[in-house]
């Protein structure tokens, strides 16, 4: 069985070596070989330049192929795999197009598992622990009303007048910032345009408590489902979403205020040119240590008063390893492709894995990769 890890982005070397170094038999394809054999040519000189006919070529049954490439590529490399028998994993969120792939996938007894890098994927395995853990408290009780935050963030360790730095291209991030949220609060679908429209401030029980800026992040509402809540449960708030340094809305008001305006082509066009100015301003110099925290939280109330209250949180940040980002988000994915090439991973379209001995081997790992991983306990 080959695993063939395609693209060796900033955040995906960490795992990628982690693999070859525990004598996984790997290919590497990057559309720069010269990239990848900076990244793993210590370790491997079975690098290819990335090509879809060549991959496909490439490809046997029982293979498994990895993508960190752009999100408009993951569904065309899933169905290849469909084609030549093979099992498929990405970082990345489940798009519809890969859900409707999952007949064929259970069809064929292959995997295609998403979600299971830092967020989504580590948020997701603490969603699943604390679900599990309150489900076996004594204050569960199917009439509580409950609240679930999850918020997740990478942010510099020592910060900046921009309150931010970019660990890869800006892209991504301002096109977040032109996406609708919903998410549930006081009971109700809350719905948001604009990120910026909803921020609040969360004060995150770190080894010292620290509070940060939050708002919103795409559709919360399937996750309810996807975190095993049941149906008949009484959510009084449920959300994920994106954590900032406090003054990032104030720094980026500018910002803000151009992307609202921006439409069309000539918007997509501008957003580009944004990102590349951001990209030469406020990227991560050479061995600036970056910073991620993640808040997980679930609180259940009987008149009033709380009678289950934890957080899973997580402070890791840019080490002599590398960038925070980088272990948090290949690592657990590497983890993810040994499962699955194990046997340990169920067929079909799946997100990080909630089976509970999976979540402690891949939470026992995330807790050697971060410098503060722990569950509080408000009650």
């Amino acid at each position: 069985m080959t695993i063939h890890w395609c693209g060796t982005g900033l955040s995906a070397i960490p795992g990628l070596r982690r693999l070859i170094e525990n004598g996984r038999e790997v290919c590497v394809w990057n559309r720069t070989t010269e990239k990848a054999r900076e990244a793993v040519g210590d370790l491997t000189d079975n690098i290819r330049a990335f090509d879809m006919a060549a991959l496909s070529d490439a490809v046997q049954a029982g293979d498994l192929v990895v993508s960190m490439l752009p999100g408009d590529l993951h569904v065309p490399l899933a169905e290849l795999c469909l084609e030549n028998k093979a099992h498929f994993a990405s970082s990345s969120y489940i798009a519809p197009e890969m859900k409707t792939l999952d007949a064929a996938f259970k069809d064929a007894g292959l995997c295609s598992v998403n979600e299971v890098g830092l967020d989504p994927g580590i948020d997701h395995l603490m969603a699943h622990w604390l679900v599990a853990d309150y489900r076996a408290s004594e204050g569960f009780d199917a009439d509580n009303e409950l609240t679930f935050i999850s918020y997740c963030g990478g942010i510099p360790k020592v910060a900046n007048d921009f309150r931010y730095k970019f660990s890869w291209s800006p892209l991504g991030v301002l096109k977040a910032l032109r996406s609708p949220s919903k998410s549930m609060k006081n009971f109700k679908e809350f719905d948001v345009e604009r990120p910026w429209d909803a921020i609040t401030s969360y004060e995150a029980p770190l080894q010292t408590a620290e509070s940060f800026e939050v708002y919103p992040n795409r559709d919360s509402l399937p996750f309810i489902q996807d975190y095993q809540f049941d149906a008949d449960w009484k959510v009084k708030t449920f959300v994920r979403g994106t954590l900032r340094l406090n003054g990032w809305a104030d720094a980026w008001s500018d910002v803000f205020r151009e992307v609202e305006t921006l439409e069309g082509a000539a918007g997509d066009a501008r957003l580009k040119e944004m990102s590349d100015g951001f990209w030469i301003e406020h990227a991560y110099d050479e061995g600036e240590a970056d910073r991620v925290v993640m808040c997980v939280a679930l609180q259940a109330e009987k008149a009033g008063e709380s009678v289950y209250h934890k957080t899973y949180v997580m402070d890791g940040w840019g080490d002599e390893r590398g960038t925070a980002m980088a272990r948090l988000v290949s690592v657990p994915l590497s983890m993810a492709i040994d499962a699955v090439l194990d046997g340990e991973i169920a067929p079909g379209v799946s997100p990080a894995p909630h089976q509970p001995e999976l979540i402690d081997r891949l939470m026992t790992e995330v807790g050697k990769l971060a410098q503060h991983v722990t569950v509080v306990d408000h009650v």
